[in-house]
């Protein structure tokens, strides 16, 4: 396994930004809203590359992205960029594929919204720190800590469902490079051919391959923006570490 910084392996970074991100109801996508003087997406990126086991990243970029503010270094390390897919799936395994050849098949990926922009420098060193020790795949979540109700079609509640050993999933979600390529892409596989569903995420697409996946808790500061008011949330969050943001 490669060493960067000291004496920790190297982490490449897949950021997912092909969505439209229709749901944030703005004229441009939502990885480009403005957060504090900058595209939330550069937040984000400049976050993950606070970590000095992040040797660097590759972006999955929609066709034609006219929003992309041109990153090509964060903290002297070098950002790629690769045009994604039609799926969060699609444009993560466009990525992996595009990583330099330094990086080796047993070399640690961690694939991170490019929506989640308060991840913390704390968060991601018990994530890395957790896959280097175990080596497992492995994910930042969050216990369920709401009553959960299922509902019915009728809008009413058909049941409560327990929330005992439920979790949050977030991100990054951290696996070898050449394991989580394969799972992708087996996948997607299934899913053409009509014999499974897309993957919800890339833990889940290792699970179908029976792979160990651990859960490393995070913190819920740790949004991601989907609506116009997390970007609200995702200020007062970043407010809070020093006044990065006002």
């Amino acid at each position: 396994m490669k060493v960067g910084s000291g004496s920790l392996p190297r982490v490449w970074c897949v950021v997912p930004a092909a969505g439209s991100g229709s749901r944030f109801g703005a004229e441009k996508p939502k990885q480009y809203m403005v957060l504090g003087d900058k595209p939330l997406i550069e937040v984000t990126l400049e976050r993950l590359f606070a970590h000095p086991a992040v040797a660097g990243a590759v972006v999955a970029l929609a066709a034609g992205d006219r929003w992309w503010p041109g990153i090509t270094t964060v903290a002297g390390r070098p950002v790629l960029t690769v045009t994604g897919g039609a799926s969060r799936a699609e444009s993560v395994l466009a990525a992996l594929r595009a990583l330099p050849d330094e990086v080796g098949a047993e070399d640690w990926v961690a694939v991170h919204d490019a929506a989640r922009p308060c991840v913390s420098v704390a968060e991601l060193d018990s994530l890395f720190s957790f896959c280097f020790r175990s080596g497992s795949p492995a994910l930042l979540a969050v216990p369920v800590r709401d009553t959960i109700k299922r509902a019915s079609t009728d809008g009413t509640v058909a049941a409560t469902v327990p929330r005992e050993n439920l979790w949050r999933a977030q991100t990054p979600q951290c696996a070898p490079r050449t394991m989580l390529e394969r799972a992708l892409s087996a996948s997607l596989d299934r899913a053409r051919t009509g014999t499974g569903s897309p993957p919800t995420d890339e833990s889940n697409a290792l699970e179908e391959m029976s792979v160990r996946v651990c859960l490393v808790e995070g913190k819920d500061s740790n949004i991601k923006v989907t609506t116009a008011p997390d970007l609200d949330w995702a200020r007062f969050w970043l407010s809070q570490e020093n006044g990065v943001l006002r």
